[in-house]
């Protein structure tokens, strides 16, 4: 049964998935500028570079805004609701769109430390979430 709540990895992308499974948090970085950027893709946000690379971040991230999912009807989320959707700026710089798990919403506050934690969802797919640190 195909799953439409996971990620399609490419060509471009399979380096970060292949790192979720091994427990580590991938983003990219400029080699012309110098700016890292989340999400992966094949050229640089601020410069227009293509001359980026790969680099592992450390995980660490604070709460940057979240909103608690009470209520969604499309499958499979009946079943995960209530979670959390949130922004986090990681130590690195780039914000990222993620999970919070492992705490009760009410316990969030902006500028919370973080730090990421995978939750494996199938054999090829582990996704990234982030904890309290």
């Amino acid at each position: 049964m195909t799953r439409y709540d996971l990620p399609a990895p490419d060509l471009e992308t399979e380096p970060y998935w292949t790192a979720a499974r091994e427990g580590r948090l991938l983003i990219k970085r400029c080699r012309s500028c110098g700016q890292p950027f989340f999400y992966p893709r094949p050229f640089c946000p601020k410069c227009w570079s293509d001359d980026v690379e790969w680099e592992e971040a450390s995980g660490r991230a604070t709460l940057y805004t979240w909103s608690v999912v009470r209520q969604n009807d499309l499958p499979p989320w009946p079943t995960r609701v209530p979670y959390v959707a949130a922004v986090v700026d990681l130590e690195e710089g780039p914000r990222m769109l993620t999970n919070v798990e492992g705490c009760e919403p009410e316990d969030l506050e902006a500028g919370m430390a973080l730090k990421v934690a995978f939750r494996q969802e199938t054999d090829e797919i582990t996704l990234p979430v982030f904890r309290p640190a």
